[in-house]
């Protein structure tokens, strides 16, 4: 059994949620992961963990700076565990060159780079929102053709299988290391 550690950032609470089915899966595969919220916890990465996912959303172009934060100040020791970022954007859903853009400016601002990157549809939460929030994704979202303007309703681009996908194959190793021989 392996020792997953799922840090997080989250500004609308999508990134959470999938960092919480990540951890279903690895728990459905026998393994103990644990998710942190990054705002909410020290910038040290905790040791005795065997991997780490690290998850990040994007917003008005960045990834959350605490997260960035997190990564740097503990690339060193993400780089000698199995490690993996994951992205959270609405471009994962409508233009992937952008959310790969915005990857590689992560990448180059924390001096991680991680073997495994996985790029996830968020979620565009227009009944959450306040009213001149809700108007503004509206006009972002119609201005990059698409219909999906309703406001009085949310939109969820994740794919599901595809987290489910990323997760099992983040934790194939250890599965491997920990069968009977």
């Amino acid at each position: 059994m392996a020792k997953i550690l799922i840090p997080y950032g989250t500004t609308e609470g999508q990134t959470a949620r999938i960092s919480e089915y990540i951890s279903d899966v690895l728990q459905a595969h026998g393994h103990q992961a644990t998710t942190l919220d990054l705002k909410h916890a020290a910038h040290d990465l905790p040791e005795g963990y065997d991997g780490v996912i690290v998850g990040a959303s994007v917003h008005a172009g960045k990834h959350e700076g605490f997260v960035a934060d997190f990564v740097r100040r503990n690339v060193d020791a993400l780089e000698h565990v199995p490690a993996a970022l994951f992205s959270v954007s609405l471009s994962a859903h409508a233009d992937s060159e952008e959310a790969q853009r915005r990857v590689a400016e992560f990448e180059d601002s924390t001096g991680w780079h991680p073997a495994s990157v996985a790029l996830f549809g968020g979620a565009l939460l227009y009944t959450q929102y306040g009213f001149l929030k809700r108007m503004m994704m509206k006009k972002i979202v119609s201005s990059q053709g698409s219909t999906d303007t309703d406001t009085g309703r949310d939109y969820i681009y994740t794919e599901w299988d595809g987290v489910r996908r990323f997760a099992e194959e983040f934790v194939a190793p250890f599965d491997h290391k920990t069968a009977p021989e």
